[in-house]
């Protein structure tokens, strides 16, 4: 018997819901790549303005680091529930998944070269068959080895630091080649196509270097089997039955995540403090923004009100990869040309106008289908329908 997709009866509209709002969060962060010369520039720094600053230090505390863990779960989460649809029907899960993660890697990298140097499902496609050699434990062994995994990276982050003697020392701006950050502006303000397509190609090789590779399995990998751990729990699925304990983890979740990420803000800005906001802040955070939204989601008029977002996480493939379409049109020199003409606030409220049209693109999608367009153009490969 043959690995079938998942029927909207099987759907879990909370999980939508949360992937709505990950997509959300990750375009919030990611649309400053779109019109600043990232990944050549030092952020903290660049900023001069006081508005500016104050929207940054926002979108620092609330969104940074805490959206791609969050989305990294769901995708570890997605994955095991597979591999249990797979055992419970008694079908081949290895050669489906595989051919997934393939088709996903090769799509990212087509989206890194010719769309935006930033992509993210290439890295989730190479952690994806880490992910695969540790499916079949047990949720305790998939947390156990996932956090050993990340408490590693900690460790020698932190021992670097205690032995360098900078743990407490403030973090001065880092070195920025002005160079680079020139022929950005030029290639993507001012420049055509192909400027820009030559520019993504530099990026990339700052974006891409091997060291990213290998940190993506001591940062994304842990995430993904943290979330794989949750859905042989059925932790979402059991979400009433277990109703004390996502909103425990929401009120602790929330109120650690946002105390770690604005005490850098708050306190001088030391090396410790930018360690902790960015590797346990920012995952703290997430957890508790997908418990917070689990608990709304048990209020059935509300849930009712969030079924659009739901609706974009659902074909979340097809709303990631329109961002980057629409906001290479929007700011770079062959489009509208916004590049590096908008301040912090007007990015994030274009990165909200967007979502809310990409919401709208998905009512109206699925009032006519019952998947998003690259969706099923992935799963006709993959299922051979083609």
């Amino acid at each position: 018997m043959g690995f079938q997709p998942t029927t909207l009866n099987e759907r879990i509209e909370s999980l939508d819901i949360i992937r709505g709002f990950s997509l959300l969060g990750i375009l919030i962060v990611n649309v400053f790549a779109f019109y600043l010369p990232m990944p050549h520039i030092d952020l903290q720094a660049w900023f001069v303005e006081a508005k500016d600053v104050i929207w940054y230090q926002l979108v620092e505390i609330y969104a940074t680091s805490s959206f791609y863990p969050l989305f990294s779960m769901l995708f570890g989460y997605g994955l095991a529930m597979q591999f249990l649809k797979a055992e419970r029907t008694e079908t081949s899960f290895y050669p489906f998944v595989s051919k997934r993660l393939v088709i996903l890697l090769i799509l990212g990298m087509l989206h890194a070269v010719f769309i935006w140097w930033g992509d993210i499902l290439s890295t989730y496609a190479f952690c994806g068959f880490f992910l695969l050699m540790f499916i079949r434990f047990t949720p305790k062994v998939l947390i156990t080895i996932g956090l050993a995994i990340y408490g590693l990276m900690q460790f020698m982050i932190l021992f670097i630091y205690s032995v360098t003697g900078i743990v407490n020392r403030e973090i001065e701006g880092i070195p920025v080649d002005i160079e680079m950050v020139e022929h950005a502006i030029t290639s993507y303000g001012i420049g055509n196509w192909m400027d820009a397509f030559y520019q993504r190609l530099i990026d990339l090789t700052v974006q891409m270097q091997p060291a990213m590779w290998l940190l993506s399995l001591f940062t994304i990998l842990p995430y993904m089997m943290i979330g794989a751990a949750f859905a042989k729990w059925r932790l979402i699925e059991r979400a009433k039955g277990l109703k004390p304990f996502w909103i425990v983890l929401a009120v602790v979740g929330i109120a650690i995540g946002l105390t770690i990420k604005s005490a850098p803000f708050m306190f001088t800005h030391t090396y410790l403090l930018d360690y902790l906001q960015v590797y346990v802040g920012g995952p703290v955070l997430a957890i508790g923004y997908m418990a917070l939204i689990v608990c709304i989601c048990m209020v059935p008029f509300i849930k009712k009100i969030l079924h659009p977002i739901g609706l974009a996480g659902r074909m979340s493939l097809t709303i990631y990869l329109m961002q980057s379409i629409i906001c290479s049109v929007l700011f770079y020199n062959y489009g509208f040309g916004l590049y590096g003409q908008i301040n912090v606030q007007m990015g994030v409220l274009i990165a909200i106008v967007i979502f809310i049209v990409q919401i709208m693109f998905a009512i109206l999608w699925f009032s006519k289908f019952k998947q998003g367009p690259l969706e099923v153009a992935m799963k006709k490969i993959i299922y051979r329908k083609i």
